[in-house]
């Protein structure tokens, strides 16, 4: 290959390189409003009171079944299903069973430092956020914990990408199998906990639905000029080593 075909070959690698998004990790900003998480697999609405924010409800506090009505119900962003409040699972993989004892390790699925992909919220909480737990791992207190990052309790903040994070505590979808009809999961952002909840108690509702809301990514303008133009000259390139060819032939 001549160096000049060589240099070009190298241009469009290049070109094309710019054209297809790399990977990247945790939140994606999908526009719109949404964000997908690429471990969960899952997009979550950017905003994390949105049932206040929308109308839907005065200060986005819900019981349980009325957080669950809102979240399946909602239409946003041209999806009018699949709606759903954030779940979760056996930390430790849903074969080996729930553990309902309390851990500060997130060994377990009653306590802190959960960082499991089984458990959306916490998940969230720790991992994509990197928000922290009232206590370390090792049982040792701290102070710089909760969506606030200074131990107190309510109101809201943006976080990230993520937009009006409540210094609360969020619903799960998923029932609490002791008490199945009175009690489900839940997140207690104010101090990075996962327990269980009372269906009558009132806490904030985080939509999520399963996928990608993304559709197949466009390069932009100017890197599409690039690839043409790459493209363009190997082409070039091409049909005149063709000529030589031929005329040596």
């Amino acid at each position: 290959m001549s160096t000049l075909s060589k240099v070009l070959t190298g241009a469009f690698a290049a070109a094309l390189s710019l054209a297809v998004p790399q990977a990247q990790a945790l939140l994606l900003d999908r526009g719109a409003g949404m964000l997908y998480d690429d471990v969960l697999k899952v997009t979550w609405l950017q905003d994390a009171n949105y049932a206040k924010t929308s109308g839907y409800d005065a200060d986005g506090l819900m019981n349980w079944t009325q957080a669950s009505t809102w979240a399946n119900s909602l239409n946003y962003g041209g999806y009018s299903s699949g709606w759903r409040l954030a779940r979760n699972s056996p930390v430790n993989g849903t074969l080996s069973g729930w553990n309902y004892s309390s851990s500060n390790n997130g060994t377990t699925d009653d306590g802190y430092n959960i960082t499991s992909t089984f458990s959306e919220l916490s998940y969230m909480y720790y991992v994509n956020l990197g928000l922290k737990g009232a206590v370390n791992p090792d049982g040792s207190s701290r102070s710089d914990y909760g969506v606030n990052g200074n131990g107190t309790i309510y109101g809201q903040k943006d976080v990230g990408l993520v937009k009006n994070l409540q210094n609360y505590g969020y619903w799960s979808g998923t029932a609490y199998a002791p008490f199945l009809g009175n009690q489900a999961w839940r997140f207690l952002t104010f101090a990075g906990s996962q327990d269980h909840g009372y269906l009558t108690q009132e806490f904030s509702a985080w939509a999520v639905r399963d996928g990608d809301v993304a559709v197949a990514a466009v390069p932009v303008p100017g890197t599409v000029a690039l690839l043409a133009s790459g493209l363009a000259l190997l082409g070039v390139v091409t049909r005149r080593r063709g000529r030589l060819g031929a005329s040596e032939a």
